[in-house]
């Protein structure tokens, strides 16, 4: 037979060590929490501190970078600076060698001219006059078409505003030659098929 007086004495002991068994269990759990937020807190101030340090890595490359294109931009322009110098040099010299080819070639025609102004003193001849200016025409001629220079062909043309500069205009003798070219009072020029002079004209009305 079981003593009834007992069981309030043991059921108090259970309840207390129940009681000591979940304050032990609480008091762990605690002390994970604890540790938890102390790893979080640990986790948190590392990861602040490696953004801290990968954000000054950033501004560090991006300063180098941008130094790094100063020094780009610099050098860039001193060499386009140079290239235009030289560019320009180039030019002026192309000009001057090609005037200078210019002015040798017309030296001969120059020659030619002085020795016909010489014979018009000493002769009375009219036709060693004659002979003498057609050679230098002819000779300056042919210089000009070397060079590229061609006369435009304006004579009995159709008038043309691209290529003939119209002085004034006079009836036209017969009907077919209205609306061109009777008369060239300045004689036009191409260059290499470039227009350097037009030709002025007279039109037929």
């Amino acid at each position: 037979m079981t003593d009834k007086s007992k069981q309030p004495i043991e059921e108090k002991k259970a309840g207390i060590k129940n009681k000591g068994k979940q304050d032990h269990t609480k008091k762990k759990e605690t002390e994970k929490k604890k540790e938890v937020k102390k790893t979080s807190a640990k986790q948190s101030k590392k990861r602040a501190e490696q953004t801290k340090k990968t954000d000054k890595t950033s501004e560090t490359v991006a300063a180098e970078k941008i130094v790094e294109f100063q020094n780009k931009y610099i050098r860039l322009s001193a060499d386009f600076d140079n290239y235009r110098k030289r560019t320009l040099k180039e030019k002026v010299d192309l000009i001057k060698s090609a005037n200078a080819e210019i002015l040798l070639n017309l030296l001969p025609i120059m020659d030619d001219f002085e020795r016909a102004l010489k014979s018009m003193e000493d002769t009375k001849d009219c036709k060693e006059i004659k002979d003498g200016i057609d050679l230098i025409y002819n000779k300056f001629s042919e210089f000009l078409k070397s060079s590229g220079v061609i006369e435009i062909d304006a004579m009995y043309k159709k008038f043309d505003t691209d290529i003939h500069e119209a002085v004034t205009k006079i009836p036209a003798p017969a009907k077919k030659l209205k609306g061109k070219v009777l008369d060239v009072i300045q004689k036009g020029y191409y260059l290499n098929e470039k227009i350097i002079r037009y030709p002025k004209v007279v039109i037929g009305d």
